[in-house]
């Protein structure tokens, strides 16, 4: 077996990776919400990444072009339709899903999506 090359592992922590602003579609970015990716062969906040929302934080609302799968590590999560979401909750959002989300406390989430959702 080969020694994994240098450059060929990355490694970040959630307690003290560097999380990125969320980009919006025109281009401006939200500190209230914060991207954890690892991959940049992928676009931001696609693929495989760690989310989180600051306390209060409402997404804008959207459609999903892909399938969105995640998982609720911390705090709490609440769609637009009331549907409550707490930690360990693993959830399937299908393409063409149409919501918005909300945090009261904040929370994290590890989220793998395919493509770009796209704000209505």
């Amino acid at each position: 077996m080969k020694t994994v090359a240098s450059g060929d592992r990355v490694i970040a922590n959630i307690h003290d990776g560097a999380f990125k602003p969320w980009v919006c579609e025109d281009g401006s970015t939200d500190e209230s919400q914060t991207v954890l990716q690892l991959n940049t062969a992928k676009p931001f906040g696609v693929g495989f990444h760690l989310y989180r929302m600051a306390p209060g934080t409402t997404t804008a609302a959207h459609r999903h072009t892909g399938d969105e799968e995640f998982f609720v590590l911390d705090g709490d999560l609440t769609d637009n339709d009331g549907t409550e979401y707490q930690p360990g909750d693993l959830v399937l959002m299908k393409e063409g899903t149409e919501h918005n989300s909300t945090t009261k406390n904040g929370c994290t989430l590890v989220v793998y999506i395919e493509q770009a959702e796209k704000e209505l």
